[in-house]
C-alpha cells in the first residue's frame, strides 16, 4: 500500500512513522508535482487546520485533493485532517474539503496544556489507547455516518465512505 501524507505542517513525520510501522510506502505531499504519484490513501496529519488550509490553496493543491477525495481516495485524517473534512466548524464560515458530513468545534477537549490519554473502545476493540492533543470535538455527525468511538458519551471517530477522521490521535 502507498500512502501520500500531506506534509505541508504539523504532525506529519508521526503519521509518516505510523503507516511505516504498518508497511505502508510512504511519500510526502508538499508541491503539486507530488500528487502526480499514484496512492492508495491520503492521510491528512494533525496541525493547526487553518495554516494547512491556507497551505493546500497557496500550493495549487486543494482542488487536486479534493477531487480526489470526493471521488473516492481513502483518507485517514487527524485532528486537524477532521476539520479540513468537516462540513461545518462551528463558530467560523470557512469550509475546507467539506467531504465529511459532520460539525466540529476547534480545541473543544482544551489547550496544547490540557492534553490528555485515555483508554477507550474503537471499532468494537475494547483498551484502545486514545491520545487527544488540542483535539476538536465531532459535534454533529450525519445519520449516514458510523461512529466509531467515543469520550465521555460524545463521538471521537467517525467513518463515512472512504474517510476515517479521528479527533484523537491513533499514530500515537
Amino acid at each position: 500500500m502507498t500512502v501520500g501524507v500531506l506534509a505541508v505542517q504539523g504532525a506529519f513525520a508521526e503519521m509518516e512513522a505510523y503507516w511505516r510501522s504498518q508497511g505502508a510506502d510512504i511519500f510526502e505531499i508538499r508541491q503539486l508535482a507530488d500528487l502526480g504519484r499514484s496512492m492508495d490513501l491520503l492521510a491528512l496529519p494533525g496541525g493547526e487546520s487553518t495554516v494547512q488550509g491556507k497551505l493546500l490553496r497557496d500550493l495549487g493543491l486543494f482542488a487536486p485533493l479534493k477531487g480526489r477525495i470526493d471521488g473516492g481516495l481513502p483518507v485517514f485524517a487527524v485532528c486537524a485532517g477532521l476539520i479540513l473534512l468537516a462540513e461545518k466548524i462551528e463558530g467560523d464560515s470557512t469550509v475546507w474539503f467539506g467531504s465529511l458530513p459532520v460539525a466540529v468545534r476547534r480545541n473543544a477537549y482544551g489547550r496544547q496544556l490540557g492534553s490528555f490519554r485515555t483508554i477507550g473502545a474503537f471499532d468494537g476493540k475494547p483498551d484502545v489507547p486514545m491520545t487527544f492533543i488540542r483535539a476538536p470535538a465531532i459535534t454533529a455527525v450525519s445519520s449516514e455516518a458510523e461512529v466509531l468511538s467515543s469520550f465521555n458519551g460524545e463521538p471521537t471517530a467517525v467513518r463515512w465512505r472512504n474517510i476515517s477522521a479521528f479527533t484523537w490521535h491513533p499514530e500515537l
